[in-house]
């Protein structure tokens, strides 16, 4: 649920892009007069020292930053303090396979987004969160276990 509180931060967001030298492609302004809707906002000359590019911003903000190898792609996701989701964008199978193992992410979607069912665990790795919704992985923070051990006379030890 967004409120003013997640609205103006997005908003704030956005304008610190802005000031530490990000330019904006498109968007970066609120969407109508009433409700808390802000255009889609796409960045680009963004570098990994933005708050921009290091943040969870929970908005319709897009950063692109340009990279040469996918060894400094995966250096870079992975160096942030989330980890909550990924994406790639490839023909490249071996690729694709590539960067979903090593990329510190709870989920990675390649050539699609929001793509989930009821059964698909959805949670984050480092600071974007601990433990996993949905699926069975989710049921088992509902879940407790008991361990029971019985000696007998019949299995004693003497």
């Amino acid at each position: 649920m967004v409120d003013d509180v997640q609205f103006n931060k997005v908003l704030a967001f956005i304008e610190k892009g802005k000031t530490e030298g990000a330019t904006i492609l498109t968007g970066g302004k609120r969407a109508g007069k009433t409700g808390y809707f802000i255009q889609p906002t796409v960045f680009v000359d963004v570098t990994d020292y933005m708050t921009i590019a290091k943040e969870e911003i929970f908005g319709p903000v897009m950063c692109i930053m340009k990279f040469k190898t996918i060894e400094e792609v995966l250096e870079r996701a992975n160096k942030t303090r989330y980890g909550l989701a990924g994406w790639a964008l490839t023909r490249d199978i071996d690729k694709a396979l590539r960067v979903t193992n090593e990329l510190k992410a709870g989920t990675v979607y390649v050539n699609c987004y929001g793509v989930t069912t009821e059964n698909t665990p959805f949670g984050g790795y480092k600071e974007s969160g601990i433990g996993r919704e949905l699926g069975e992985e989710g049921l088992q923070n509902y879940l407790e276990s008991k361990t029971v051990i019985i000696q007998t006379q019949k299995n004693s030890i003497p």
